[in-house]
C-alpha cells in the first residue's frame, strides 16, 4: 500500500491504517528505536508507541514522507526513553556512543545563548553537511541521525569499517572547524 492511501486511512479514522503502516515499516521503526535503546522490548514498546503517536496525531498532519515522519516520532520517543531510564548510568547503545563521538564537533546547549543560536547551529550544519560527498553525508547521517552502528553502515555502503570510521572522524573534524569558523566555540 502506498504512503498517500495508509496516510488517507489515519485521516479517515480506519483502524486498518494502523496494521499496514505495521507491516510496511515495523523493521524500519524497530531498527531505529534498538539503535537509540539498545533493548528490544524497549524498542517494540516504543514502535507501539509511534503507532498510536501517528493515530493521535494524524488527523491535524499530513505528512508529505510517512516514513520520516514516523522515523522523526520514534526516535524522539525512544531518545526519551532512553534518557529515562540511563539519567545516572550510561548504556552501551548506538545512541550513547553517537553522542559521544559528535559531542566532540558539536557545542553543548548548556548556555542560553547557544539556545538562542539553536536555529543559525543547525543552518551551519546543514550547510557543511551539504558541502560533502553524497556517500559522507550518508554516513554521516545513518551515524548521528538514525545511530546505525559502524559495522552495519559499512554493510549498507559496501565499503570496509575502518573507511566508515575514517569518513566519520574527517567529517566531525571538518565539521568542528567548520563550526569554529562560524564563530561557535567548541
Amino acid at each position: 500500500m502506498t504512503d498517500t492511501a495508509i496516510v488517507d486511512l489515519y485521516w479517515r479514522r480506519d483502524e486498518t491504517a494502523v496494521r499496514e503502516t505495521e507491516i510496511k515499516y515495523s523493521g524500519y521503526l524497530a531498527k531505529i528505536a534498538f539503535n537509540v535503546l539498545a533493548d528490544r522490548e524497549d524498542a517494540k514498546e516504543c514502535v507501539n508507541d509511534t503507532y498510536l503517536k501517528a493515530w493521535n496525531s494524524m488527523p491535524t498532519h499530513k505528512p508529505s514522507d510517512l516514513s520520516t515522519y514516523l522515523g522523526k516520532i520514534t526516535r524522539e520517543l525512544s531518545i526519551d526513553v532512553y534518557r529515562k531510564k540511563n539519567r545516572k548510568k550510561r548504556q552501551s547503545s548506538q545512541y550513547a556512543l553517537s553522542l559521544s563521538e559528535i559531542g566532540e564537533c558539536v557545542p553543548s546547549g548548556d548556555s542560553p545563548e547557544l539556545e538562542a543560536e539553536r536555529g543559525l547551529l543547525l543552518e551551519m550544519i546543514n550547510a557543511y553537511l551539504r558541502s560533502l560527498s553524497k556517500e559522507a553525508r550518508t554516513v554521516f547521517v545513518c551515524r548521528y541521525h538514525f545511530m546505525d552502528s559502524v559495522s552495519d553502515i559499512a554493510k549498507s555502503h559496501g565499503i570496509s569499517k575502518s573507511n566508515v570510521k575514517v569518513m566519520l572522524h574527517r567529517a566531525r573534524l571538518g565539521l568542528r572547524e567548520y563550526l569554529k569558523k562560524g564563530g561557535f566555540s567548541i
